[in-house]
């Protein structure tokens, strides 16, 4: 098995689980290098000066928030470690709420959640008490310095934790426009409805390949 990208605990209430966190997805997109055409040599990439245009050195890089264009505020390391958040080894469920309740567009990646040394009891009493109810875990925990929002589910033998986007990273619906549902005609909807029937199918994922 995969060694995990994480390691802790799940916790809520004064129950604490320890576990581990294994990533869910295979990168299968094809990845490709520049090379230069006459002797497929790798192209180096540099750190190149707009003003200059000259190569700068990592250590006369510093990091800069632009806040206008062209201006800048210039962060130094201990700026980042003062806001950096404190680095727990846990995932603390916040809430338990209904599966179905949560847009599927706060969803982002998938990771399997395995048991850790000693916790295959609670492990399974998590997922068949989350499966039995019905409901999802909201937690957060932090990973790779990172704050993020994750939803814990049983999905067949597994707890599957998904992170999940927080809610002012969705752009609301109503910054766009959509067509209106007044003006269709009961036939077409009939009409449309017969294709749909004569389309509906199992969902069977290993059916769809990327050709």
């Amino acid at each position: 098995m995969a060694r995990p990208i994480w390691k802790g605990a799940i916790t809520f209430g004064l129950v604490s689980i320890p576990i581990e966190v294994h990533t869910a997805v295979r990168d299968k997109q094809l990845h490709f290098h520049l090379l230069t055409a006459k002797d497929h040599v790798r192209v180096k990439y540099e750190r190149v000066s707009e003003k200059t245009h000259k190569p700068v050195a990592w250590n006369d890089l510093v990091k800069g928030y632009e806040y206008s264009k062209g201006r800048y505020v210039v962060l130094t390391p201990e700026d980042f470690e003062a806001a950096a958040l404190a680095k727990t080894r846990t995932i603390d469920i916040l809430d338990f709420v209904k599966a179905e309740e949560v847009d599927d567009r706060f969803f982002d990646k998938p990771y399997y959640v395995t048991a850790g040394a000693g916790g295959d009891r609670a492990y399974a009493l998590l997922r068949e008490t989350i499966r039995d109810a019905g409901k999802i875990g909201i937690a957060k925990f932090v990973l790779r310095d990172r704050q993020h929002l994750a939803a814990i589910e049983a999905i067949e033998d597994a707890l599957v934790l998904s992170t999940l986007r927080f809610a002012d990273e969705l752009i609301p619906a109503s910054e766009y426009s959509f067509p209106s549902a007044k003006g269709q005609r009961a036939g077409d909807l009939k009409t449309a409805r017969m294709l749909v029937d004569e389309l509906s199918a199992d969902w069977n994922p290993g059916k769809y390949t990327d050709d």
